[in-house]
């Protein structure tokens, strides 16, 4: 792993870790998406409203590993905002950096490129894509 991955992985992770964005329950969230990885127990709920086609107060709550945590930050602060089929693209794109068989490309965003890094570490893949791969599934039956 080279020297700027390594401080992107490290940077990246420990401030969405330790200040994550939106990091709140939302009772009266219209939708309401359980990540969990039964292999390390990670446990993350995503709450939201789609409104006119839009992810709208989007936030989160649960418990895992500073991934996780540090993952479903980023995909919140990705995602908020976003019209579906855009969120979409963006899910993909992340999950296209974490793919150990895609090679990364020049422009990719940077909270993205720290999770490449997961790569390196098999095990902890699943950590870095668990609330990723919910929100896809999620996406592509609503669109």
């Amino acid at each position: 792993m080279n020297e700027k991955l390594k401080n992107l992985y490290k940077t990246i992770i420990l401030k969405h870790n330790s200040t994550p964005i939106f990091f709140e329950k939302n009772e009266n969230a219209t939708h309401v998406l359980k990540a969990y990885n039964q292999i390390c127990g990670d446990r993350f709920e995503l709450y939201f409203e789609i409104k006119n086609g839009v992810i709208e107060d989007l936030s989160f709550h649960g418990f895992g590993c500073a991934i996780s945590k540090a993952s479903t930050s980023v995909l919140v602060k990705k995602l908020k905002g976003k019209e579906l089929a855009e969120a979409l693209l963006s899910c993909r794109e992340f999950l296209k950096v974490t793919d150990v068989e895609v090679e990364i490309g020049e422009n990719v965003e940077e909270e993205f490129e720290a999770f490449s890094a997961a790569k390196e570490f098999p095990g902890r893949l699943k950590c870095a894509t668990l609330s990723w791969d919910e929100m896809i599934g999620f996406l592509e039956k609503r669109i």
